[in-house]
This record gives structure tokens, sequence and C-alpha cells, in this order.
């Protein structure tokens, strides 16, 4: 749960914590968590947002210009670091990007969720959010650099001695428990060395906040075990890649939202999907990932059952199951995905948009529309969808838009001129 700490509360606690250095932590637009430390005596500075940077930063080119922007914390998401010594010790904020005049600035992304977060409430609603994020645990080598050695050979829920994750998982565990996040479980994943941990909901913000600083957590406690956690999509061809399956709960006033608007939100979720696409699978390859096999959230509809959907809504006790958006992968931008999808769902709602028949039974019946229910299959398409979902390209802005398009677009040209082993092993001793 957010802290209710004003600024009055932070420089208190950070005097009784004996913080000797603070952390102002923020996401770039592709999702990257980054910092500038300031020293103690910095701190009340650093709270009114007269912290600036070069806004190329956030913005992922550095050009021959540049912008100046304000660093403005959120007191709420005070921590002190439990990893670091008690003496000297290190706390983080995370910021929104201003303006110098203070004003919110365009490529901030967490802006972008609480823009669509405001509007939400505005029209009656408000947004709950769990996420289950996969990782693989990967042996460093002799320079300490990352090496795809799984750390084990162990499947799904195995136990020690096979899985040899515990320990490290563990410890993961415990750290963002005592830095105020609420996990409900953790477990080997399908794959050998793959991990999952599932944070339990919160409110939207809370939850996206909660997702940068656990990637964080979660690669600095696997360095301190030795290893290297990977949130890449699809690190190997024939095993199951890492998703970031987002379990989203719409709440009108303090009530679970009714079968029928869980449904309009749904067929929202889905009238946008190609376009959000690029957003929550921002890899070349994270489509991967996406390619069709009997697990991959693939398929543009919603289920029961299917894992094949990109969407699932599990048959549980509750009035109302929360509804699980598979098809993001661990390298999103979560405050992006959730603004996108938050955005999508509602415009499901207003336009009164009708539920298709759930596709429990597929890939099994119609096969001959496979292609026309996938998701885009490249980060190519996806683009393109991106660039004619007018709704989608609102909620990120024009200056946001045009920078993930344009880096994004530069991405996927350099991997389309590469000549990669695959084309040599097929073609070279037979062309």
């Amino acid at each position: 749960m957010r802290s209710a700490y004003t600024r009055e509360d932070v420089l208190e606690k950070a005097r009784e914590y004996n913080v000797q250095f603070i952390r102002l932590q923020f996401t770039d637009i592709f999702g990257v968590f980054k910092n500038i430390a300031v020293t103690i005596d910095e701190l009340p500075r650093a709270l009114e947002g007269k912290v600036s940077f070069d806004s190329s930063v956030l913005e992922g080119l550095v050009g021959n210009r540049t912008r100046d922007i304000c660093l403005l914390p959120d007191p709420a998401t005070f921590v002190v670091f439990p990893w670091r010594p008690r003496e000297g010790a290190v706390a983080r904020l995370i910021c929104d990007a201003v303006t110098p005049q203070g004003e919110p600035f365009g490529a901030c992304s967490r802006h972008v969720l609480k823009k669509v977060l405001k509007a939400a409430r505005e029209a009656g609603y408000g947004l709950q959010a769990g996420a289950e994020m996969d990782f693989f645990l990967f042996h460093l080598d002799q320079q300490g650099k990352p090496t795809v050695v799984t750390h084990d050979q162990a499947g799904y829920c195995d136990l020690t001695p096979v899985d040899l994750g515990e320990n490290a998982r563990r410890d993961m565990v415990l750290t963002l428990k005592e830095m105020g996040f609420d996990v409900s479980s953790s477990h080997h994943e399908i794959a050998p060395g793959q991990h999952q941990i599932f944070l339990k909901e919160d409110n939207a913000l809370t939850m996206a906040d909660q997702i940068v600083t656990f990637r964080f957590v979660v690669r600095t406690i696997a360095q301190r075990h030795g290893l290297h956690a990977s949130f890449m999509p699809k690190p190997f061809a024939r095993l199951n890649g890492s998703g970031m399956h987002l379990h989203l709960s719409l709440r009108p006033g303090e009530e679970n939202a009714s079968r029928q608007l869980a449904g309009r939100f749904i067929a929202g979720l889905l009238e946008h999907a190609a376009a959000f696409t690029a957003i929550a699978n921002p890899l070349v390859n994270s489509y991967k990932r996406l390619a069709f096999s009997e697990l991959a959230p693939a398929i543009v509809g919603w289920s029961n059952s299917s894992r094949n959907t990109m969407i699932r809504v599990p048959n549980q006790r509750e009035a109302l199951s929360p509804i699980i958006l598979r098809s993001p992968d661990a390298a999103a931008n979560p405050y992006l995905v959730i603004a996108v999808a938050l955005a999508s769902g509602l415009d499901g709602i207003a336009r009164r948009l009708e539920l298709p028949p759930a596709l429990d039974d597929f890939p099994a019946r119609e096969k001959k529309s496979e292609k026309e229910r996938r998701l885009p299959r490249n980060l190519g398409d996806a683009l393109c969808a991106l660039s004619r979902d007018e709704l989608v390209c609102g909620v990120l802005g024009e200056q946001m838009t045009g920078l993930f398009r344009k880096v994004k677009e530069a991405e996927w040209e350099r991997y389309e001129t590469q000549v990669h082993q695959w084309e040599l092993d097929e073609y070279l001793a037979n062309y």
C-alpha cells in the first residue's frame, strides 16, 4: 500500500534512519529505471522539485540540443534500501518529470498513467492491479558478464535441491516485503532457471511503481548471489518466455465492476490490442515469445481456460474475477502498459462494445481464422498498428508517441538488416 508520507515526514524519516544518500528514481519512455543520487543535504531542495537534469535521460535520444527537466519526488514512495548499511543508509524517492515551470513533461511515463487514472476517476472508475512477474536466473562468466547458462534444471514448482534458485528467490521476497511490498506467492516456473513472484493487487499507480522497483530489487539481490536476473522476454527458442501478467480489477466507486461492465472493458482491450502491443511488447525479442505455441498468449481474444488468448478470466468463487492481461512481457514500461490498457477498456465501456464469445476451445476450432486473431507478428507490424490507433497515441501524447516510434523503428530497422545465424545455417551450404 502507498504510504501517506508528506515532505516533512520524509525529512523526519531520513533523519531517523540516518540516511546519507537519496536516489531520485525515474523511468524512461522504454521502461528503464534510472536515478540521480543526492546527499542528505540536498534532500530539502529535491523535495521541492529543484533538482534538474537533461531531458534526454527520459527520451532515449541524445542529440545536439538539450532541454532541462526537473525531478519532482513523490513522498509516498520514500523507502530505505534494506541491503545497504544502517550507518550512512541509502533511501529512494520515485519522481515525476516536470518542466522548470512545474508543468508535466511530455515524456514522463508516470505522468501518462496519472493522467489516465484521473480521467478514469472523473468517469467514476478506479483500477486495482496485480502482477505475475517472470524472470530467469543465469550464471555469470569469469569476467562477471551474464551467460545463458541457467542456474538450475528445475521445472514447474519444483523444490530444493532441484530448485537451486530457492535461496535467491527467498531473499528477493524478504527484501521486497521489508520495502513494503505485498507478495502473494513465489515459485519456480516451467523453464529451467525461470522463476515467478506474484505481487498482490494495489492501486494502479502503486503497482507500476512496484513493478519498476521489483525489477531493480530482483537484479540487485541476484547479483549478491553471484547471479544475473534477466527479464528478457524469450532468451531461448525452445523454452518458455517470461511474461508480466497483469491482474486488472475495475472498480466503479467502492464495488467491483458488473459482468456487463467488465465485458465491455474486455471488448475495449481487444479493440485496441494490436496498437498497445507495441507498448506491452516493446522489443524485437518480445515477438519470439508471442510466436504461436501451446503456451503463447498470442490470440486477440479472451477465455476462462485457454493459455493462447491474450486475456484470461479465471472461474473463481468470487462474484467477478480479475481480468488477467497475459500478453505483456516483463521488459515493458508498466506505467504505459497500464495506462493504455485502462484507456482501451474505458473506451470499450464508453462505446458500449459487445464482448465477443470466449475462445476456450481455441485453437482446435476455426484454424482458418487464426491469422486474423493473432497479435502483431513482429515489432514492425506492432508499430504500424500503433500509428493507426488514435486513442492509444492520444494516451501517450504527441511527444512520447513520436519519440517511442522513432527509437523503436530504428531498432526494428537494425534487426532487419542483420544477417542472423539461422539464415547461415539454413541457406549457406545450398545456395
